[in-house]
């Protein structure tokens, strides 16, 4: 049962230190969003005093189910001194050397003491994201060098990101200036981030599913070969974003038995004017309503502010919310216009109240149930509000008999697009447990409100490239299975459907 809350249980993220660390926690801000992101995250070392004993663990820390990302940032400064292998060797061991310390020591402490992190140097605000185990962490190393492209650009040219080059190890470094490969394979794989490519992958990347899928195949690629040379990460980061896998995920694909591989320069520049990702960038803003709306939620949980709350500490709060920031950024557009549309068809319905149901296009996703119910004159807040949620939560049970395969449901509820103030109520029901009980209540609901009786299915589908290379728009386009047109008797994407579906599977969903 759901109290109203007036308690105040704050967890607020810290902003960092220097500029360089409050420019990297926007950033990371931006993509993991204010729950899954800590700067300056303190390890408690035993010992009080008036003052607090708590040492920085690291720069920053992302938690995200069994993913932890761990980053320093160092604003080191490059020496000019006309020498510039005795410049980048000293700069190398204070930006990156050191840093890659302050990260292997961090993994170490939250592998032995999880329970030991806290928000505050006097250690009394723990850490509020539950930590996974050692053995089920994958842990992401990640290095924010400062200043190092500059002068790389100055003395190299181009976008002054580093050359990654895999063969490189250790103290090899030293002698090859403005080129990163593995700092200490013995204890895992660190990305090193300069000015440039911090910003390309982070905003290019700005969710954490995005984010993670493109960290770990990167890890993979890299790995997987005798030597990887590549002039910045930027190129790297393109061809992922053009190569798909035979299950339809972005990925780096490389055909054939090599030892080394090689990509060229030159492939961001023509990826970020090409009409794809010019189409991709403008039907994406949409999605960023998206990211407001779990900020939003966020925050209350974050500070006990919530107008609902169950009375739970926030890290077991935290799985509902967490399905809302797993989605990627293309999904999140679907999700962002189906809950728009339900809102503006409100607007002119004679109902009290309009829904729309997403159904899981997998086993993994949730189940959504957006509701937006009108607000009566005479009605109180809380009157409003208690009915509104219990709306939301029959329609959420009453969902589970229209698709029984659905495990995990989210539900979200809102006024009407007229209503002046708006707020906002988040529900979600774990249906794993889900028995002849359950379905005879949810059959109960659904007869006495007569919800989700008559429904209307729609389907569509949503590409995360709007348009292809020639800046033609894709949507309208035939059936992927159906019989092409031209009357080959092919399927339309393996005869002139090609240049559309590539072997991959694009983004659908099933819209109730």
């Amino acid at each position: 049962m759901m109290e109203h809350s007036v308690s105040r249980n704050v967890a607020l993220p810290a902003e960092g230190v220097t500029d360089a660390e409050r420019y990297l926690a926007r950033l990371c801000k931006r993509s993991f969003l204010s729950m899954w992101s800590y700067p300056v995250v303190f390890r408690d070392q035993g010992r009080k005093n008036d003052k607090g004993d708590g040492k920085e663990l690291c720069d920053l820390l992302v938690v995200f189910e069994n993913h932890v990302f761990i980053f320093s940032d160092k604003d080191c400064e490059f020496g000019n001194t006309g020498n510039l292998e005795l410049d980048w060797s000293r700069w190398y061991r204070k930006a990156v050397l050191e840093s890659s310390k302050q990260v292997f020591a961090a993994e170490r402490w939250i592998r032995e003491f999880p329970q030991k992190l806290f928000l505050d140097r006097q250690c009394k605000i723990p850490f509020p994201i539950k930590l996974p185990s050692a053995d089920y962490a994958i842990f992401h190393r990640i290095i924010v060098a400062h200043n190092g492209s500059i002068h790389c650009q100055e003395l190299m040219g181009g976008s002054g990101s580093f050359m990654l080059d895999t063969a490189l190890e250790g103290e090899a470094h030293l002698g090859r200036p403005f080129t990163i490969g593995q700092i200490n394979s013995a204890k895992g794989y660190v990305h090193v981030f300069d000015d440039t490519t911090l910003n390309v992958v982070m905003r290019t990347l700005d969710t954490i599913t995005d984010f993670t899928s493109y960290i770990t195949k990167k890890e993979q690629f890299l790995l997987r070969y005798r030597c990887v040379v590549v002039p910045g990460e930027e190129e790297l980061l393109t061809y992922y974003l053009t190569n798909r896998n035979n299950v339809g995920e972005h990925d780096f694909v490389i055909n054939g038995n090599y030892d080394v591989i090689s990509l060229p320069e030159g492939l961001w520049a023509r990826f970020i004017n090409s009409p794809e990702r010019l189409a991709q960038v403008q039907a994406d803003q949409i999605s960023y309503a998206w990211d407001e709306l779990i900020e939003k939620f966020a925050f209350h949980a974050m500070t006990g502010t919530q107008y609902f709350t169950s009375g739970q500490p926030l890290r077991d709060q935290e799985i509902m919310f967490r399905f809302m920031a797993r989605e990627p950024r293309t999904r999140r557009r679907i999700l962002a216009m189906s809950l728009r549309d339900v809102l503006e068809r409100s607007m002119t319905s004679c109902s009290m109240w309009e829904a729309r149901v997403l159904a899981p296009a997998s086993i993994d996703e949730p189940c959504y149930v957006f509701v937006c119910v009108k607000r009566p004159a005479t009605e109180s807040d809380d009157d409003y509000r208690n009915k509104r949620m219990q709306l939301l939560s029959d329609y959420c049970h009453v969902a589970k008999i229209k698709w029984p395969g659905a495990k995990h449901i989210v539900g979200i509820a809102t006024e009407s697009v007229q209503e002046k103030r708006r707020s906002e109520d988040l529900v979600y029901l774990d249906m794993s447990e889900w028995n002849s009980e359950s379905q005879a209540e949810a059959v109960e609901i659904q007869e006495r409100l007569g919800i989700l009786k008559e429904t209307k299915l729609c389907k569509g589908r949503e590409y995360e490239y709007p348009v292809d290379h020639m800046g033609i728009l894709r949507k309208g386009l035939p059936s992927r299975n159906s019989q092409c047109e031209c009357g080959s008797g092919k399927r339309f994407r393996n005869c002139h459907g090609k240049a559309y579906f590539p072997k991959s599977i694009k983004s659908k969903s099933k819209l109730k």
